[in-house]
């Protein structure tokens, strides 16, 4: 495998604030390294009572913390997600034991940790987001994992050296594709290739309900908000659980289905000193929950199961 802090240094450097950055890592303490999962948390490095006010003031200074929740030796980080919830939904539907994975916008790694603690026997990441890659460096440095490694780059940067892949996640990416520019069809057919003959899909995104599309004039039934969804600015098209299951099988995925659907809560996402932000419920109606303050339905979350057939290498009708 390539330098990965070399890629990344020369991807992130394009971010003004990487070198200011790469000079708080520099600060962070030499604790004795190690990793576990406790209670949805992944705890990682041993630190000394003395390191938790420098721990603190590192982490502190790579705001905001989108996804964990993490305890960074011993510093309890409260992430706007709480990914346990959402890796409880999808668990049950995977084997990893022994897997190479491919994790696609990975964010800061926090699922790439549950993965391998679910028995994968290398987690790849990939995520364009300078801060959440240099979240991970720091992560990496208390951990001392090297089966963890992230490429600061979209899936279609991944150098070609890394496929064959047993199994790829993309969790919460599609919809923040162009769909106009067809980067949807695009994104599914890069998850497609990175798969070995017979790798699985792992897809979650947002949705909406079939029977939420009846009276769509869109025959493909996809919901495309005109500005904004739910205050976000980069969702482009929500498809029906029909029109999701069309799209992977036309990228080629067989065996396909749409094995969990959740609404996402003011539980699972929301505001915290660590994301001191706008959440979830600030994009929520104030009447009612159950639409956006754009009127549309409020996020529902799938996740579809799919897998490259044995005898077939490349992605088709894309």
């Amino acid at each position: 495998m390539p330098h990965l802090p070399s890629f990344n240094h020369e991807r992130l450097k394009k971010d003004g604030r990487y070198l200011a950055w790469r000079t708080l890592l520099e600060r962070c303490p030499s604790l004795s390294p190690g990793w576990h999962i406790e209670d949805d948390r992944v705890c990682v490095g041993e630190t000394k009572d003395q390191d938790l006010g420098l721990l603190t003031e590192l982490a502190k200074s790579l705001l905001p913390w989108r996804k964990g929740p993490w305890s960074l030796g011993g510093v309890e980080v409260d992430s706007e997600w709480q990914g346990g919830m959402k890796w409880r939904r999808v668990q049950p539907h995977i084997d990893l034991v022994n897997q190479k994975v491919l994790d696609v916008g990975a964010g800061n790694g926090y699922f790439g940790w549950r993965m391998l603690a679910a028995g994968a026997k290398s987690v790849t990441a990939c995520d364009p987001t300078a801060l959440f890659v240099v979240q991970h460096q720091l992560i990496q440095q208390l951990a001392g994992a090297p089966e963890h490694q992230m490429w600061a780059c979209r899936i279609e940067e991944l150098p070609l050296t890394e496929t064959d892949f047993d199994v790829v996640f993309s969790m919460g990416v599609l919809s923040h594709r162009r769909y106009q520019q067809g980067d949807h069809r695009a994104h599914l057919g890069h998850l497609y290739r990175r798969l070995r003959p017979g790798g699985q899909c792992v897809l979650e995104t947002l949705i909406v309900p079939d029977e939420a599309c009846e009276t769509m004039p869109n025959h493909d039934r996809i919901l495309q908000p005109q500005s904004r969804y739910a205050r976000m600015k980069n969702v482009y098209a929500l498809p029906s659980q029909q029109t999701l299951s069309q799209w992977l099988a036309n990228t080629g995925f067989v065996d396909i289905a749409l094995v969990d659907f959740a609404p996402t809560t003011v539980e699972e996402q929301r505001a915290t000193e660590w994301m001191p932000y706008q959440s979830l419920v600030d994009g929520l109606s104030e009447t009612d929950q159950t639409q956006t303050i754009e009127g549309y339905p409020a996020p529902i979350r799938a996740i579809a199961i799919g897998y490259k057939p044995p005898h077939r290498s490349d992605g088709q009708k894309l």
